[in-house]
């Protein structure tokens, strides 16, 4: 073990998905990195992202009480702890207050920040507006509420109170198959791991849906990018993303939702870190869809910094380690969208060489492929099912390019993945 004293460190729990990110960047400062990992193995989803030789320490929490785990890491007088994704939040706000310098977030709304039910509650108290719902292990009285709350004919969404990547999310019309959707969950573990001892029960919000980005220090809430979701609902479900595309800071709704974003991190008591909210502008104003309190996954950070020169990442490594104050919003340097691959139904790879072919598009930033001729593709039900396949990123100064040459990245993908009946051979 080297010398703590010598060297400024930095303790990241569960350091999986985007929080991987996080250790090249306070490398770049000379700071050493702890992880502190909730189980000896990741989550199946978030394994392959995980790289313990970035680490110069690592913990596993699951092996020791909360209080001898604050001792060890505070023989390292770390500069900040954080979590790297959804299944270290919690232990992350457990472990930041028994250390100094003690950043962390209001302890008496922890499970806020984490479970979705728990969350909206305390939005609603702050006096912004949510949509209604309920969380219960109890159908009887999902269905009650459903009835008095004139929902039992209009669409519906069912969903774990603690999840992440649209797992387990479902769309019901109102009391047909919301009784199948609820037991379906109730009592199951999520891909988290996570029981799920209530169900979550909303009424489903007709708009556009955004994400906003942001990083937060001693209770200033900064803005680090705003993002528009195209999203599509089929029998799969209804979550499945389609793209995700940076808006110019200047554009009006940018305030409407940034505003509303920064009441949100406040009502759950954010005051240090990253975060995202997610949420649906519709017609009557911005409601809540949900809040994680770490860095936006999928990579990211690592792509907003591509679009605005900036991320959560970049902002959370310069506060801590020199405390550079950041702005309060982003510039955007180029039209930028995440054309993420999906199949509508289960499928078979034909011609994956068509997808890397897309690198010749005048928009081409970058490609993740995930897929080779002949592998079987299940049909595409949420984010991690999304992310097992791939995504385009298109990149342009010209708007009109940029979506001509999201259509045919849609053209191609068509051709690519064929129905698993399918009898066809190219």
């Amino acid at each position: 073990m080297s010398n703590p004293y010598e060297n400024k460190y930095v303790v990241i729990v569960d350091p999986y998905s985007s929080g991987n990110l996080y250790a090249a960047e306070f490398k770049k400062f000379s700071c050493k990195l702890i992880a502190v990992m909730t189980a000896p193995e990741p989550p199946e989803v978030y394994a392959s992202s995980f790289k313990p030789d970035d680490f110069d320490e690592i913990f596993v929490a699951s092996d020791m009480s909360i209080a001898d785990l604050a001792y060890s890491l505070n023989i390292f007088h770390p500069i900040y702890i954080c979590a790297g994704c959804e299944s270290g939040v919690e232990l992350a706000d457990k472990i930041a207050p028994l250390l100094p310098p003690r950043f962390f977030n209001d302890p008496s709304l922890a499970i806020a920040r984490r479970d979705k039910w728990l969350m909206a509650q305390a939005v609603m108290r702050s006096g912004a507006p949510v949509m209604k719902q309920i969380c219960s292990s109890d159908f009887l009285e999902v269905q009650s509420w459903a009835l008095d709350n004139n929902l039992s004919d209009t669409f519906l969404v069912v969903k774990p109170p603690k999840s992440a990547s649209t797992d387990g999310v479902v769309k019901v019309h109102g009391l047909d198959g919301l009784e199948f959707a609820f037991n379906n969950l109730l009592n199951k573990k999520n891909r988290l791991g996570i029981l799920n001892d209530k169900v979550l029960v909303q009424e489903y919000l007709s708009g556009v849906e955004y994400v906003v980005d942001t990083f937060s220090y001693d209770g200033v809430h900064t803005v680090c990018s705003v993002c528009r979701y195209g999203k599509l609902s089929n029998i799969n479900g209804m979550a499945i993303y389609e793209r995700l595309d940076w808006l110019d800071p200047e554009a009006p709704i940018v305030e409407v939702l940034s505003n509303y974003a920064m009441t949100v991190l406040s009502a759950v008591g954010i005051s240090w870190g990253s975060a995202h909210i997610e949420i649906m502008h519709t017609a009557n104003g911005p409601r809540l869809i949900e809040l994680a309190a770490r860095p936006h996954g999928g990579g990211h950070p690592r792509l907003c910094y591509s679009a605005t020169g900036d991320s959560t990442i970049h902002r959370t490594v310069r506060y801590f380690v020199n405390r550079v104050l950041p702005p309060s919003c982003y510039r955007l340097i180029e039209n930028m969208s995440v054309v993420f691959f999906r199949a509508e139904r289960a499928s078979v790879v034909v011609g994956v060489d068509r997808l890397k072919s897309l690198a010749q598009l005048p928009s081409f930033s970058e490609a993740v492929i995930r897929v080779a001729d002949g592998d079987f593709v299940p049909a595409t039900v949420d984010l991690f099912g999304t992310l097992a396949i791939g995504f385009v990123v298109l990149k342009n100064k010209c708007l009109v390019q940029l979506e001509s040459d999201a259509l045919h990245v849609r053209h191609v993908e068509s051709l690519v993945f064929q129905p698993a009946s399918s009898t066809f051979v190219n």
